[in-house]
């Protein structure tokens, strides 16, 4: 069911110093930063060959990162995400089989502009999966 790794999320406390540490140091394509205020973060991706870092920094009081940001001052990693070829399938089987998606179970649209769900962490060995339908 799911596809590729598509990306793994760092919570960063500075943006620009995260974006480029991965332009400078590590020689990587590092895009704009851009604020997603229906998110409530503010994201730069790294391309690599095989799949993206998504770098985020909390964007306002409420944003969903902010919490993580204080319990890890540093930063780190807050999620990966897969993809899946179709979301509501996805979701459905996962259901089934027990698994709890966040919210109201109905996918949004991610930073991508496509659709997007997450699995509760504590089904998925204590890690935060984010599902995108590509």
């Amino acid at each position: 069911m799911i596809g590729r790794l598509n990306h793994v999320a760092i919570v960063v406390p500075d943006i620009e110093a995260a974006a480029n540490l991965y332009r400078n140091t590590f020689g990587a394509t590092v895009s704009a930063a851009k604020d997603q205020p229906a998110h409530g973060v503010t994201t730069v991706f790294v391309r690599l060959d095989n799949t993206a870092i998504e770098l985020l920094h909390p964007l306002g009081e409420d944003s969903p990162v902010a919490k993580f940001l204080e319990r890890n001052p540093s930063g780190g990693v807050h999620h990966v995400c897969y993809e899946v070829e179709d979301i509501y399938t996805a979701r459905d089987k996962l259901k089934a089989d027990g698994m709890r998606v966040l919210g109201d179970g109905e996918p949004k649209i991610g930073a991508h502009d496509k659709p997007i769900l997450f699995l509760h962490p504590k089904d998925t060995n204590g890690t935060l999966v984010e599902l995108e339908q590509v």
